[in-house]
């Protein structure tokens, strides 16, 4: 008995080190050899300063910049808190909410109905896209507070459009960070 229980610790040692070490180790650094910035999470940095990630979302509340869709992680974009509020559709506080964020947007746009990603969270609540009808909804309300035509925003959005992924896996989008950064480098944006 001493001898499989001595054999159970040495394969559990052994195991731990090559599985839990030696080949998350492996992996880090074949990651940072052959795609460094993914690896380091997609980090835009301007002026030597990180100001995002091409993959996290983050909030935008100034009428001068394009919006993100709503966050349920942690306290709005928590990547250590990835996850949806888990609300059923009839949970009254989810009513409440996308009932305030519509009243809220329709205030902004009257009469025209307001894209549901602009209203609902993604799953994981980091989503950093929104779609091109949501940006489009979006125009008027930035045009105005940038001092900017409407046909200056709007051809900012479409050459920001991003693609199905291979021509075929999910929907068209836009990513909101890397479209606000845009619209900050525009001429005549105040």
């Amino acid at each position: 008995m001493m001898r499989t229980l001595n054999t159970a610790i040495r394969y559990t040692i052994f195991t731990t080190i090559l599985l839990g070490v030696g080949y998350p180790l492996l992996i880090t650094v074949i990651a940072q050899l052959t795609m460094r910035s993914k690896a380091n999470g997609q980090l835009i940095v301007r002026d030597g300063q990180v100001i995002g990630s091409e993959i996290i979302g983050q909030s935008f509340t100034s009428a001068r910049y394009f919006h993100s869709r709503p966050s349920a992680a942690g306290n709005g974009y928590d990547a250590t808190s990835s996850s949806g509020s888990n609300y059923g559709p009839t949970n009254q506080k989810l009513i409440d909410r996308i009932s305030g964020d519509v009243a809220a947007y329709q205030k902004a746009n009257p009469g025209k109905p307001v894209p549901i990603n602009l209203v609902t969270a993604s799953g994981s609540g980091l989503d950093p896209d929104i779609s091109p009808a949501a940006a489009y909804y979006q125009v008027p309300q930035i045009a105005a507070a940038r001092h900017l035509p409407e046909a200056q925003v709007r051809d900012l959005v479409q050459s920001h459009i991003e693609g199905r992924q291979f021509g075929i896996l999910g929907e068209p989008r836009v990513n909101v960070l890397e479209l606000n950064l845009a619209l900050d480098a525009e001429k005549g944006s105040n």
